[in-house]
């Protein structure tokens, strides 16, 4: 079936404005060619999000801690089979509103180059093959197989060199050599085009070495003439008006209109493209212009099924919504999202002991969620998880607020004793601390107004260090499970506690999960996928965008722990066969998986492959390294 054929047709039909209007996210009907209103923005960053019901699975950076990208892939499925249910349900309406359609803008492939920057928990973590496997395990998943149609669409976002400071996203210029552009900032968009043909790229809001992200002719030649990319391209939203009042590029938003257009970016998440007639009118943007991006638009639509009947995934049903098989996948990969950073041998626990869970996230549902999420209709928090596996008294207290200190002489509750006592009164206390979405996240979604959303440092919040002195004063053994989207210094705890685990944000599933690895049902095989610094103090500025002491690959300081690094409950060795295969046997006494590295040394380290293997105890698999 020839889309590109059918979209040239059926826009040829069309009048000037119809076609300005379908570069709008919010496209108008045009009853008399049979095309219903659309609107583009829809969200999938680890489930169907800002919808109603769905599987909520971990947020992205843990679930690239997994290393698992066939896993991934799974869990991508099972979130588009839900976005086309939603989407098959939602059209009867006659039309389909926000985060309705079938056009998902995810995932996000932006680098993690600076643990302070607060949506990186939304990447797949600082390294650029990492993020190029995963991204395109999701992006397959999200597409679906067939031969004819799109299930969804996936949008790689963010294009490009964009990870914060978030507050000064709306008019910084990210200055950057060609060494690190290519090899680091624009690798996994262009392994990912490669690999899985995603149908969009969304443009970000800086400037790249002073050119708008979103009308940049040197960032679209890349993209579309070096790369090879032949889907549509979508601003961020609000994006093309930054162009005009923040980046000064542009003196009027029909002039910022007409340089995006121009470059060739397609649809407008934003009001800039109500300005495109006014441009016309000015000679400063072209019919032809506007119609070769309508034209990509279109044929999007068609390879969708919008237009047809028997398309394929028509049949999917809401019954695959939180299906049981969706939560068990999401229980898996929330398992295989954990790191175990330290255990001295308190792990797994036995089950019968009297157990002290205290702190702030404990019996939290948003640590569970993350951000750009949707609703599950259950969840089982960390807390609840504990209760639910263990065979011993659980005894539980929050501790503290998540960051603030109650005010002296208030007539708030005071919860720092009722920790001392449940930890005193208790075999083992395991002590959840860390962050929340609140604290870090997107530029007006987080409560952390002087960061917008980023870090200032990477320690814990002051109230939460005073009740980690108090449990630490009772002298029993602490398990610290740590509950962040991002790096945060563990110095103390590494020092000072029994074990410590990192939880990322679990999803739904989350304390189920973490009960599963606590009470020894699955052996921990997380690997983290960002360095664990020990304090800001050891990275550049913010604002600099040289990679040169950033990550893994260019840090030449001595990280807590390292990108890649995680423990088990059993041991491994690894012989190997030649340059990509490698006999994985499991020496310990667990089954468990096992995460198979392959990290090059020079010039600088650099991740070059991996795969995931699942071991029984005292057996040997043959494994095959993926390096490309």
């Amino acid at each position: 079936m020839d889309f590109k054929k059918r979209a040239k047709e059926l826009v040829s039909k069309m009048t000037l404005e119809e076609k300005m209007g379908q570069m709008k996210y919010n496209a108008p009907a045009i009853p008399r060619l049979g095309i219903p209103a659309y609107n583009w923005w829809n969200e999938a960053l680890h489930g169907v999000a800002r919808s109603g019901t769905a599987t909520v699975f971990p947020q992205a950076i843990g679930m690239a801690a997994s290393f698992n990208d066939q896993l991934m892939e799974e869990v991508a499925t099972a979130i588009s089979d839900e976005a086309r249910a939603k989407y098959n349900e939602y059209k009867t309406f006659g039309d389909t509103q926000i985060y309705q359609g079938l056009t998902l803008w995810s995932p996000n492939i932006n680098i993690f180059r600076d643990p302070r920057w607060g949506r990186g928990h939304e990447t797949y973590g600082e390294d650029p093959y990492l993020t190029g496997r995963m991204g395109s395990a999701f992006v397959r998943g999200l597409q679906g197989y067939d031969p004819v149609y799109r299930k969804t669409d996936a949008t790689l976002k963010h294009f490009a060199v964009h990870s914060g400071p978030e507050g000064l996203r709306h008019g910084f210029n990210a200055e950057v050599d060609q060494k690190d552009l290519y090899e680091t900032y624009l690798s996994a968009f262009r392994y990912c085009i490669d690999h899985a043909h995603p149908a969009a790229v969304m443009g970000a809001y800086n400037r790249v070495n002073g050119e708008a992200c979103c009308a940049s002719p040197t960032l679209m030649e890349i993209l579309r003439g070096e790369f090879g990319f032949d889907g549509y391209y979508v601003s961020d939203c609000g994006a093309i008006r930054d162009i005009d009042m923040f980046h000064k590029l542009a003196a009027s938003p029909d002039e910022s209109a007409a340089m995006a257009a121009n470059a060739g970016c397609d649809l407008n998440c934003g009001d800039a493209y109500v300005y495109l007639q006014v441009a016309y009118e000015k000679g400063l943007v072209s019919e032809e212009v506007i119609t070769r991006s309508v034209e990509r638009l279109m044929e999007a639509r068609l390879r969708l099924g919008m237009f047809d009947d028997g398309c394929p995934y028509d049949s999917i049903t809401m019954d695959v919504v939180e299906s049981p098989e969706h939560i068990a996948l999401n229980r898996e990969m929330a398992r295989q999202s954990m790191v175990l950073l330290k255990n001295d041998g308190i792990l797994p626990l036995k089950g019968g002991e009297t157990i002290a869970v205290i702190g702030p996230n404990a019996d939290s549902q948003s640590i569970l969620l993350g951000n750009y999420n949707g609703t599950p209709s259950q969840y089982t928090t960390l807390l609840r998880g504990i209760q639910e596996a263990s065979s011993g008294k659980v005894n539980y207290a929050r501790g503290c607020h998540l960051y603030k200190d109650d005010e002296p002489g208030s007539c708030g509750e005071h919860p720092y004793r009722e920790a001392v006592l449940a930890a005193k009164r208790s075999d083992v206390v395991i002590l959840c601390m860390g962050l929340d979405p609140t604290m870090e996240g997107e530029q007006g979604d987080a409560f952390n107004g002087d960061g917008s959303g980023d870090k200032v440092d990477l320690e814990l919040p002051a109230c939460q260090k005073v009740l980690y002195e108090e449990i630490i004063k009772t002298g029993k053994p602490v398990i610290f499970v740590n509950v962040s989207g991002s790096c945060i210094s563990l110095v103390r705890q590494d020092e000072e506690c029994a074990a410590v685990l990192q939880c990322f944000y679990p999803g739904a599933e989350g304390g189920h999960a973490l009960a599963d690895i606590l009470f020894g049902k699955a052996s921990p095989s997380g690997r983290l996928p960002v360095t664990f610094y020990r304090s800001a103090d050891d990275l550049p500025d913010f604002t600099d965008y040289s990679m040169e002491g950033r990550t893994y690959r260019f840090f030449k300081g001595s990280p807590l722990y390292p990108f890649g690094f995680g423990l088990s409950y059993t041991s491994f060795t690894e012989n190997w066969l030649d340059d990509k295969t490698v006999e994985v046997t499991n020496t310990g006494s667990m089954d468990s998986w096992h995460t198979v590295l392959q990290i090059r040394d020079t010039p600088y380290p650099t991740l070059i492959g991996f795969t995931k293997v699942w071991v029984k105890a005292g057996e040997t698999v043959t494994a095959v390294v993926k390096q490309n």
